[in-house]
């Protein structure tokens, strides 16, 4: 694979040399490419013009030391010099950068920019080493769009050691990342020591086993799994990304997810039942009960977390709490009484209320996942809007500070390639290329309002990954798309630039041994219906775009050259390759199709599906291709809460006597089944007869499928209807949010 990756970087070079393409990552607000390179030995000076620049001087000669074996001499000169110093009219994080066939300049509104500066340094010395370093001389004047530019990491599912902790921040500081959420707690293992409660890793930080394959399997293996940070460790992972301008934010989940804790301390649940740390993914029903000695508890907990992040901002989670517990609960029903709350949502708000005036009295601020808005949001909280954007539209619209992490294409947990030729993951489909496109500003949001957005974050869940090497697969590239929607202006965004410059990224990346995804190289089949809506047409395509794709037909190898979209008339499997002058990129792709009387023919929805999970368009729903029920973001649409209504049009009058339709069952992600499914038919596309319908208690699916049957008849149009199954029930995951209902293949025979 490495070889692709060569022959691909050296005809960038060439775009480079000529002043077409930088390999920056994320791309500078203003750029001006100069002729002559600055040549850079182990006679170039390093200049420090302020003494506060130390800690960078230092980073930098590190960096030379570690992959060139270049040690730069601390002088005072212009001559052959790097030169580092602070201009404070450049504004906060902001740099400049000037590289002339003398030396090198960087100046910083603080000591970050100066840091940011270096990073863009870097990206432009060549990675192949040599004697000689040439750099491309070059001006650069680059500040961030958004003042929130963060990755997330998931360490409690799977725990990783602190030299891989120090790596991921590594990474993150290389791409102008500033923070960096460390999710410290939750049902599957406790990871940080409190002195005052030992038990939370003593027993919370270990659970008896852990789940193997898919969740659907539900299969558990039976060896003891865990570990945790001392605090001395958390204190060397801070200062480790103070000095690379990271602020950490650290998580400490409540008042679901906190089962790992219940199982140290029972008495801090609403049955004080003796339970063991989860081994299950998921959501469990056990959550702290809002008791005074809960509530002592968590003070006690968030004083010596407080001591150990300068950050301005705990998170304390608010996500996904069933309420099943506290409706059972005599204490529970007698407080809300008392404080004179509606629901448990009120609860969980009242709950929230009283932990940010513990915070707010340590310093710090609380920020939360979106669930935090329900029952009313705290006075001074921030919202993590994860559940699409509503959650921080409606946050922004009442004035509260907005991080964006939407799931649709923030989540790194999700498929980013193919994914049967992927690492098994939670679902979802989430690409380099959707991760780039999104823009954490909604549009519903005015001026004033969208000032309140502090920027956007990736996320990533660790239920399916269980090594650093896996963790970083699932980061990167997809980290540095999203590096460059918070940083680099929304005007200048061009996808088809970055990705030019991500690959020639590349090597830099194979050069700092960081493991990551290829997918982009992978061939992305296309299908849309012909002219005349009375079939499907294929099309293949790469993001790479400088070689070519072969592609093979029921079972032969890929050896075709591709040329042109191609006419799909019956069932069948087509495989194809992207390939760089006879060298493979990546794995082949296989395309299976199934032809139907309803395939490639006109489709209306009502209503569209999901913005967040809208496959290619209604034709998703008939282009010969079934949604695998693992990975839920590919070949889907989604509603939620919402019902599906198509209308097919046959083309003119024909037979039919059954139909399929592809649905989904993934509770644990909270898409159910419908609980309805009908079929009307029609001559003229106005008036429609039902021919049958399946109601709820009756609706079976098998392998994916509803098979509805009715008596032979004409017809040309058909309408399906699927109904939602509503709002999720007391004890599943998501409980009282919308089910999600996902649809795919529908066939007609």
């Amino acid at each position: 694979m490495k070889s692709i990756f060569r022959i691909l970087i050296l005809v960038l070079a060439f775009a480079t040399a000529k002043g077409q393409t930088l390999p920056l990552i994320p791309k500078p607000e203003k750029v001006i490419q100069n002729q002559g390179t600055f040549s850079l030995t182990s006679q170039t000076k390093i200049t420090v013009l302020d003494t506060s620049l130390m800690s960078e001087q230092r980073l930098f000669n590190g960096y030379l030391d570690q992959y060139y074996k270049i040690n730069l001499k601390k002088e005072k000169t212009t001559e052959n010099a790097i030169q580092l110093s602070l201009n404070p009219s450049l504004g906060p994080e902001a740099y400049s950068l000037n590289v002339s066939p003398a030396g090198v300049q960087i100046a910083g509104g603080s000591k970050a920019g100066v840091f940011y500066g270096i990073q863009t340094l870097i990206q432009l010395i060549p990675t192949e080493g040599s004697e000689t370093l040439s750099i491309p001389c070059v001006k650069i004047e680059d500040r961030p769009g958004f003042g929130w530019r963060g990755m997330h990491l998931d360490v409690s599912r799977h725990f990783f050691p602190v030299e891989f902790i120090k790596k991921y921040i590594d990474i993150l500081a290389s791409y102008k990342m500033n923070t960096f959420h460390w999710h410290l707690t939750d049902d599957q293992g406790w990871r940080i020591e409190i002195k005052k409660y030992p038990k939370l890793t003593e027993t919370g930080a270990w659970r008896k086993g852990s789940m193997i394959g898919s969740y659907k399997d539900h299969k558990f293996d039976t060896l003891r799994y865990g570990g945790y940070y001392t605090q001395e460790q958390i204190k060397e992972v801070v200062g480790f990304a103070q000095k690379r301008h990271i602020t950490i934010v650290p998580e400490i989940e409540m008042p679901g997810h906190s089962l790992a804790a219940i199982a140290a301390y029972p008495n801090l649940s609403c049955t004080g039942k003796p339970v063991d740390v989860g081994m299950s993914w998921g959501v469990e029903e056990n959550v702290f009960c809002p008791t005074e000695e809960t509530f002592q508890f968590l003070s006690d907990v968030l004083t010596e977390v407080s001591a150990l992040f300068p950050g301005k901002y705990i998170h304390i989670g608010g996500d996904e709490v069933p309420k099943a517990s506290w409706k059972k609960s005599e204490f529970c029903q007698e407080l809300m009484k008392k404080e004179k709350l509606k629901d448990e949502h009120e609860l969980q708000s009242w709950f929230i209320r009283r932990i940010e005036k513990k915070v707010n009295e340590l310093g710090k601020q609380i920020i939360g996942w979106d669930e935090i808005l329900e029952g009313g949001l705290a006075p001074n909280a921030a919202v993590m809007s994860w559940r699409g954007t509503e959650g921080g539209i409606a946050a922004a619209k009442q004035s509260h500070y907005v991080v964006m992490s939407p799931g649709s294409h923030c989540y790194f947990d999700h498929y980013q390639g193919t994914p049967a030729n992927e690492p098994l993951a939670i679902g979802g489909y989430t690409t380099v290329e959707k991760t780039y496109s999104y823009d954490p500003i909604p549009k519903e949001l005015n001026a004033t309002e969208a000032r309140y957005i502090m920027g956007a974050q990736g996320n990533v869940w660790t239920e399916y990954i269980t090594t650093p090497e896996h963790a970083e697969y699932m980061a990167v590239p997809r980290m540095s798309a999203l590096a460059e929607v918070v940083w680099t202006p929304s005007n200048q965004k061009n996808f088809q630039d970055f990705k030019t410059r991500l690959i020639k990224h590349f090597s830099l990346l194979d050069k700092k041994g960081i493991h990551y995804s290829q997918s982009i190289f992978e061939v992305k089949a296309t299908v849309s219906a012909n002219r005349n809506y009375d079939g499907i047409i294929l099309s293949l395509e790469t993001l790479a775009g400088t070689g070519e794709i072969l592609y093979g037909i029921n079972g032969n190898p890929p050896a075709i050259p591709y040329k042109a979209p191609i006419p799909v008339t019956q069932s069948g499997q087509f495989s194809a390759i992207y390939t760089e002058k006879g060298i493979p990129g990546g794995k082949p792709v296989q395309i299976d199709f199934h032809i139907s009387k309803s395939t490639g023919r006109k489709i209306t929805l009502n209503p569209p599906a999901s913005e967040y999970y809208p496959g290619d368009g209604a034709i998703t729903l008939i282009n010969g291709r079934k949604g695998s029920p693992q990975y839920f973001g590919y070949q889907w649409l989604g509603w939620s809460g919402k019902n599906m209504e198509a209308i097919i049009d046959l083309g003119h009058m024909q037979p039919v006597s059954s139909v399929t339709l592809g649905v989904l069952e993934r509770k644990e992600s909270w898409i159910y089944l419908p609980k309805s499914a009908s079929i009307l038919l029609s001559s003229d596309g106005k008036t429609f007869e039902k021919a049958t319908e399946i109601s709820s208690g009756e609706l079976r699916a098998e392998n994916g499928q509803i098979l509805l049957r009715f008596p032979q008849k004409e017809t040309r149009y058909i309408k399906v209807i699927a109904e939602n199954a509503g709002r999720i029930p007391d004890g599943a995951p998501g409980a009282g949010e919308n089910a999600w209902l996902f649809v795919d293949e529908i066939e007609v025979n």
